[in-house]
């Protein structure tokens, strides 16, 4: 396992309403009370999400090591060193990555990156440092023992399903779902060409588009007449790297230049949804990459 330094230059800090939307809990309204019906509903799935977790992990455990207390933190990096063991394309090696949020006091938070790029994060309240990696390895470790059963794989018949699900939510059944220039056609395409891999690896796949479209990038390709077929076979197989990130962060010093405040305001919304992610225990590889790409926007207009 590898701990990933953080960030020491200040960051635009969250603004009052954030910070209160975002020790409210997920889903409430600054200033708004809720009712007690939704408290309990809150813990409700928390408690819901807490037995679900410890149960893989007990599970992980009795078939590696036996009865007994598990170290989550090792539990989780052997898995993924058996993954890299049967031949399992870690492009990056098999490291698993700890991110500590940097905090004086509790609760604390830490971030959890996985060899093929997943990203979860904490999703209790943790008194200490230690307890938060435990956490967040826990939500970590449930995710990748889930993502190994068939019902993860993109399959003929899930991406038949899968498009057909989009069309009924989009109302696009004039959409031809074998042409990679229409909206329909490009999720079938991207799920064609990721067909035998797992939810979790297509995710990462979808992390760089989604990226590109956050920073108005596939806006800017669509102007300069690119193709979304010229597009997607381009960033299909390019990974998220640092030339990628750098200049996302080039667009929003650009646009911080023009309206200032524009980092500030978008951070903001990016530590709401990841305070929200990260109690409910999602991936959050968007929004981390999100954030990151921020702050290294923010650190960069410092420099200059």
């Amino acid at each position: 396992m590898a701990t990933r330094p953080v960030h020491k230059r200040p960051v635009p800090a969250m603004g009052a309403n954030a910070r209160a939307r975002a020790s409210a809990g997920p889903g409430v309204v600054a200033g708004t009370t809720r009712p007690p019906q939704a408290n309990m509903t809150d813990q409700r799935a928390k408690s819901i999400l807490k037995e679900a977790v410890d149960a893989v992990v007990n599970s992980f455990a009795k078939h590696t090591h036996g009865y007994g207390r598990v170290n989550v933190v090792e539990a989780l990096q052997e898995f993924w060193n058996m993954k890299a063991a049967r031949g399992a394309d870690l492009k990056n090696g098999s490291i698993v990555v700890y991110e500590s949020v940097q905090s004086n006091s509790p609760p604390y938070v830490c971030f959890v990156t996985l060899p093929g790029g997943s990203c979860f994060a904490s999703f209790q309240n943790c008194p200490t440092k230690a307890e938060a990696r435990r956490s967040a390895a826990k939500i970590a470790l449930m995710n990748s023992v889930f993502n190994e059963h068939p019902s993860r794989k993109i399959t003929t018949e899930f991406i038949e399903k899968a498009v057909a699900e989009a069309k009924n939510s989009f109302q696009a059944h004039d959409e031809d779902p074998d042409n990679p220039n229409t909206g329909i056609g490009a999720f079938r395409f991207m799920l064609e060409s990721n067909k035998s891999r797992t939810m979790l690896e297509f995710q990462e796949l979808m992390t760089v588009f989604q990226l590109l479209h956050w920073n108005g990038s596939l806006k800017a390709m669509r102007e300069r007449q690119c193709s979304r077929q010229e597009v997607l076979a381009h960033y299909s197989h390019r990974g998220l790297d640092d030339d990628m990130r750098s200049q996302m962060a080039l667009d929003w010093i650009s646009r911080e230049q023009e309206v200032p405040s524009s980092i500030a305001n978008e951070m903001e919304i990016c530590e709401q949804e990841i305070e929200s992610a990260r109690l409910a225990g999602r991936e959050l590889r968007f929004t981390k990459e999100k954030k990151d790409i921020l702050v290294l926007a923010f650190n960069q207009l410092g420099a200059v």
